[in-house]
């Protein structure tokens, strides 16, 4: 729990850091795909070539989830330019929010207590975006971090609905490399080519992007996945509303990231909110959709898993 509590509250900061120097949706999109690449090759020397065979229908739907999922990184990491991290992971808290709004738009129920406590966490988003709460980041900045949400909540909505490879591990290996691959052509078209310029990347930049890979995508990945299988899902499911505390906290240590009385009210809300739904959600239905959730990290393949 504390690998995922920390590790993933902390790839905000790292996001932060790394698009200092680093084109964002290049660097967004080969961190997946590289991760991916490593998850495909220790799969097929543990268990064969065999654990990696993946259908035509399957290569449909892990590109369109992979996609979803890496895609929400991406728009994130091309945010983080200008949304400072701790706001960044404070909207992206809200993905549990966003899954049961999709499941009631979908027809499946949910509790008035919930659906009240989803109301009163998107208030909070509403607080964080109103015009003149934050100084330090654009409107539309903040605009495209709510919309990174949505698409995660999107691609954990549709995982357990479309059909993937059966094995946890290949699966999300394979929605890393073709989503990964997805981010890196369209920040090739987005003209960020032209940007690429090894010796102009910082130190820092390059140490983030390697922790982004190692510690965000495998170590947290592989942790996440074995606990899901060894502890309740309540327990585990705290990371929902553990890392934007986490990340508040790192942003304001190291990057002295600016606190406002209005995002300390907005983060009370949200987080509260968060928290209730998560602990609150108890059918199967619902917990199957825990599982699925991110993040965040912020890391939404790696709670895709149907482990």
């Amino acid at each position: 729990m504390g690998v995922i509590y920390v590790v993933w509250g902390s790839t905000y900061l790292a996001i932060r850091i790394m698009v200092e120097s680093v084109p964002p949706l290049l660097g967004s999109g080969a961190r997946f795909a590289t991760a991916g690449v490593l998850v495909l090759v220790v799969m097929g020397l543990l268990r064969g070539a065999s654990a990696l065979l993946i259908s035509r229908e399957q290569v449909g739907w892990a590109f369109a989830v992979g996609t979803l999922l890496t895609g929400g990184n991406a728009v994130v990491t091309v945010a983080e330019r200008d949304v400072p991290s701790a706001l960044a992971a404070l909207l992206i808290a809200t993905v549990p929010l966003w899954v049961i709004l999709l499941r009631r738009v979908a027809g499946e129920s949910a509790s008035r207590s919930t659906v009240t406590a989803v109301l009163v966490g998107f208030a909070g988003v509403a607080l964080l975006l109103r015009p003149g709460a934050q100084n330090d980041a654009s409107v539309w900045a903040l605009l495209a971090v709510v919309l990174a949400a949505a698409m995660w909540a999107c691609g954990s909505f549709a995982s357990p609905r479309v059909s993937l490879p059966p094995n946890a591990f290949a699966s999300t290996g394979w929605q890393m490399v073709l989503g990964g691959l997805t981010w890196m052509a369209a920040g090739l078209l987005a003209g960020e080519g032209a940007t690429v310029d090894f010796a102009a990347y910082s130190i820092r930049s390059l140490l983030a992007f390697g922790y982004l890979i190692v510690f965000g995508s495998l170590l947290a990945f592989t942790t996440y996945v074995w606990l899901l299988q060894r502890a309740p899902l309540s327990q585990v499911a705290t990371y929902a509303y553990v890392n934007p505390v986490v990340a508040i906290l790192l942003g304001w240590l190291i990057l002295s990231e600016r606190m406002t009385s209005t995002t300390l009210i907005a983060a009370a809300v949200i987080v509260g909110s968060v928290a209730f739904v998560v602990r609150g959600e108890t059918s199967p239905s619902s917990e199957e959709e825990c599982s699925a959730i991110q993040a965040g990290a912020n890391e939404p393949l790696a709670v895709e898993s149907r482990a």
